[in-house]
């Protein structure tokens, strides 16, 4: 799960990084998971018994990288990403406790804690603007209900892969599609300046999401859906030394917290 937020986090950077068209660059990296999964669905069955759980994650990935695509084109990601990625998981915990019957025992609630006070450290100085605030919020909301529906629908079906590999899929032909159409002329321009770029964070998409869901499969998924939110460190990170934005003590402070509670949750947990 660890694993899943560094690449999540490089593949979030890239995003952020690739021009002023955030939703042709999404559509790239999306359709372009959705490619390179392609022929395996030749090869793994159909995930039986998942179908209504792909529909659910579908929709809630529009509102997911909808909200996205309009919270990095007006700040920083290093004022958005971490108030999107750390608002997640305590929509997740309780939801997964509520729906899954997941507990939450003592010490995954401090881990959890550890990382909300993180989040709430990094994005409390040269906070976003409220309306981009506004639509960090929305894209936790939808991370937090993406990560239920997925949790649920990988169990559901005899064959991990088969869910995996059938929501890229779904999500890359669907949205990725939709954006893509959304944007016309726009995005064939997009396409012919930046394929390369949209193909390895399409890749890399899939190794981040992948591990994440596999992961979901074996263990408590508060637990698992907080420590894939340490992508905010990384995050903070990559966005002070690879994009050049500013990251105060406050926000440094915030990163370790958050790596805190990383900690707990895999010591303790």
């Amino acid at each position: 799960m660890v694993g899943s937020g560094v690449v999540h986090a490089t593949v979030n950077a890239i995003f952020k990084a690739g021009g002023s068209d955030k939703m042709s660059g999404r559509a790239m990296i999306d359709g372009s998971s959705a490619l390179l999964v392609m022929p395996l669905s030749l090869i793994v069955p159909l995930p039986h018994g998942a179908w209504i759980w792909l529909a659910g994650s579908v929709l809630t990935h529009l509102v997911y990288l909808t909200c996205l695509v309009r919270a990095f084109s007006l700040a920083d990601m290093s004022a958005v990403y971490p108030v999107m990625r750390g608002s997640a998981p305590v929509i997740a915990a309780m939801a997964s406790s509520l729906l899954l019957g997941d507990p939450i025992p003592l010490t995954i609630a401090l881990g959890i804690g550890f990382v909300c006070l993180g989040t709430v450290l990094v994005a409390a100085r040269n906070a976003p603007p409220l309306h981009a605030l506004g639509w960090a919020l929305g894209t936790g909301a939808a991370i937090a209900a993406y990560t239920v529906i997925d949790a649920r629908g990988i169990c559901s079906t005899p064959f991990a892969a088969s869910y995996i590999v059938w929501d890229f899929m779904a999500t890359g032909i669907g949205i990725g599609g939709y954006f893509a159409l959304r944007r016309g002329q726009d995005f064939v321009e997009a396409v012919r300046i930046q394929w390369r770029v949209g193909l390895v964070a399409g890749a890399l998409s899939i190794v981040s999401y992948g591990l994440a869901l596999g992961a979901y499969r074996l263990g408590n998924v508060a637990r698992l859906a907080a420590l894939r939110e340490t992508s905010i460190v990384f995050g903070l990170i990559i966005a002070a030394v690879f994009l050049r934005e500013r990251v105060n003590r406050t926000r440094a402070l915030g990163g370790g917290l958050i790596a805190a509670g990383a900690a707990v949750l895999i010591l303790l947990g």
